[in-house]
């Protein structure tokens, strides 16, 4: 078999297995390290007694149209919606289980029973206007948004609101988390990580994930490229998400993570958002309250990646009004990037597009030294690789599925942790780049 012959095949036998992953049931993640007994940190200690219930009720909001398969038992699908939607999704954990035995097994390295996640309720809140939204004209001959369609943008808009509101009131934290999953997702299996994620960061925040119509089944390679462009069809409804979270009266901060081929749906949409601010003359930091961006395991060029997050340093014109020629700042914590040169999965994106590398597969010796000096003058820019054993199939998923990962995950968001704090136990191999401590099994 030659090399060409042999690329294909491992593409082939890597997609037949991932299209089978998204319907596989999920148990809960592994006990991230800081939590586990004896001496760990406490997981759940401010949340009202409304919150003390083993099931996870998050807010969706997602362009998949609704499901019209009879045969499946999920409310939306892979195809494409005109607008967006939102409401509440429930995740289960199961079988039964009452909330203290699930807050002893959550703190647990081996658990004594057996944990699994469900797709419970969903109801859907409220629907945006189908896009694209008509056109009349005015009695002055110009051409304007139709006034109805207008009102029940409005509403909608409020309503989502309120919903953000309501769920604020009952969080400790008064901040909104949004997970944005990649490729080979369904709405269950992203409400499942979202849950995940939320459970192990203390039920504090307003728990949140955008769902988007990545493909799951049929022909792989066809999916693959059908995704790619839903992808790039998500980017405007996630930007308008985002615009509305952060304009939701009582929202201090907000959280984004994004895995995979979601990382670059949210690199578009923060990039359009950041030049909207810019052009509006006001700090985006300030406009858009995000806390910290983390981007798991990449689905995305490095090229492409860097010109997404850095491309307005290099636009003069775009900031040239800015007072003594200062940066605009969409941070108020960190980028985080989290790679491993072991994720396989990614190889499928490498042989598709002809990429030379992608960003989660990146290794601190890829930085070349003028990129590492770069990237720690801009500040606050952590890459964060993991090379140790991998504990799902194809290594993509490190970040819940390995407790050293997940662990470092939770510190970063829950605590505000830096990565040179001692809570990390991160080893430092450049101004912008760590890796894993081979140590860091025992606190």
């Amino acid at each position: 078999m030659n090399r060409s012959s042999g690329r294909i095949a491992a593409l082939l036998v890597i997609g037949l297995v991932l299209a089978g992953c998204a319907t596989t049931p999920r148990q809960l993640m592994p006990t991230p390290v800081l939590y586990r007994e004896p001496n760990g940190q406490v997981l759940f200690d401010r949340l009202v007694a409304e919150q003390q219930r083993p099931e996870v009720d998050l807010l969706y909001i997602t362009n998949r149209a609704a499901e019209e398969n009879p045969e499946n038992s999920l409310p939306y699908g892979q195809t494409r919606r005109k607008g967006m939607v939102f409401g509440s999704s429930v995740v289960r954990m199961v079988p039964g289980i009452d909330w203290k035995t699930l807050q002893a097994q959550s703190l647990l390295a081996e658990r004594t029973r057996e944990i699994a996640l469900e797709l419970g309720e969903v109801e859907e809140l409220g629907a945006f206007p189908r896009e694209p939204y008509k056109i009349t004209m005015t009695r002055q001959g110009t051409r304007a948004r139709d006034p109805a369609e207008m009102r029940a943008f409005d509403e909608t808009k409020a309503a989502f609101q309120r919903e953000i509101q309501r769920r604020l009131a009952i969080s400790p934290k008064k901040e909104v988390m949004l997970y944005v999953h990649g490729f080979n997702e369904t709405f269950a299996t992203s409400a499942f990580t979202a849950a995940e994620l939320c459970h192990f960061f203390g039920r504090e925040q307003v728990c949140s994930f955008f769902t988007w119509p990545a493909s799951s089944t049929g022909n792989f390679l066809i999916s693959y490229t059908t995704t790619t462009e839903s992808a790039e069809y998500a980017v405007d409804h996630l930007k308008k998400a985002l615009r509305m979270i952060a304009a939701t009266p009582g929202v201090e901060r907000i959280q984004l993570l994004a895995h995979s081929r979601g990382t670059a749906v949210l690199l578009d949409a923060l990039r359009e958002l950041m030049i909207e601010a810019i052009a509006a003359g006001v700090n985006p930091a300030d406009v858009y309250r995000i806390d910290n961006l983390v981007l798991l395991s990449p689905d995305i060029d490095v090229d492409i990646a860097g010109q997404k997050i850095t491309g307005f340093v290099s636009d003069p014109d775009l900031t040239r009004a800015w007072p003594d020629n200062a940066l605009p700042r969409l941070l108020n914590g960190r980028l985080t990037i989290y790679a491993s040169p072991g994720d396989r999965a990614l190889l499928v994106s490498r042989i598709l597009f002809r990429s030379r590398n992608r960003v989660g597969q990146l290794r601190p010796e890829d930085i070349s030294p003028e990129m590492q000096t770069y990237f720690g003058n801009l500040g606050r820019i952590d890459l964060i690789t993991f090379t140790g054993e991998r504990t799902d199939l194809f290594g993509h998923s490190y970040f819940t599925t390995n407790p050293k990962v997940s662990s470092d995950l939770v510190q970063l968001i829950r605590f505000g942790e830096a990565p040179g704090d001692p809570g990390r136990n991160l080893l430092r191999t450049g101004a912008a780049t760590w890796e894993f401590r081979a140590d860091d099994d025992s606190r």
